[in-house]
């Protein structure tokens, strides 16, 4: 096969140079609401193109890739007192996998986390991809949430935009008595 990012022959999808040269993740810090942040890794422009591989075949592949440069380096060096519990942003599968449940998968060999799949969900299965931040006021995921409570948390996610997804799940979450520390994403829209 051939690296998607150079082109040149390769065993991997993203070739080992490429990852090296190209992917190097910087810790970027947005706040949603007071005090609620999210965490980024990459300016949505520098991965558009990788992102956009949730909508194919290969996607869980490049999805490895990036959260193994990012989540999983992020979980190898995070310290915290207690147990916390990553919970992927309506970990859906499409394509036959779940971005959102591979990022999240990353951080499950730091024993501080606890990795949950399946239980924030979304009812409105409208994508957001290339809409209007009024489109996306008007037509919420409407979550329902159906784990553990009285938990702390951590939210994981691919893209933060205008940050509404984010905010909605922590708000199902805190109507579950869970206290949502902060989100986790490997880009950021406004960066």
């Amino acid at each position: 096969m051939r690296c998607l990012s150079c082109e040149k022959l390769s065993y991997l999808i993203i070739c080992k140079k490429c990852q090296n040269s190209f992917l190097k993740p910087i810790l970027n810090k947005r706040e949603l609401s007071k005090d609620f942040f999210v965490y980024s890794f990459f300016k949505f422009e520098e991965i558009k193109e990788l992102l956009n591989s949730k909508y194919y075949f290969y996607g869980d592949r490049v999805y490895n890739i990036l959260s193994n440069l990012t989540f999983k380096q992020y979980s190898n060096e995070f310290t915290y007192p207690g147990l916390i519990t990553i919970i992927p942003v309506d970990d859906f599968s499409k394509n036959s996998f779940s971005h959102s449940a591979i990022l999240a998968n990353s951080m499950k060999k730091n024993k501080q986390f606890k990795v949950v799949y399946n239980t924030l969900k979304s009812t409105n299965r409208i994508k957001y991809a290339g809409k209007s931040l009024h489109f996306r006021k008007n037509n919420k995921r409407k979550f329902i949430y159906k784990g553990q409570k009285n938990i702390q948390v951590i939210l994981v996610d691919d893209i933060v935009t205008s940050g509404l997804t984010l905010l909605e799940a922590k708000n199902i979450l805190e109507k579950n008595n869970c206290e949502v520390l902060f989100a986790l994403t490997l880009s950021d829209a406004k960066l």
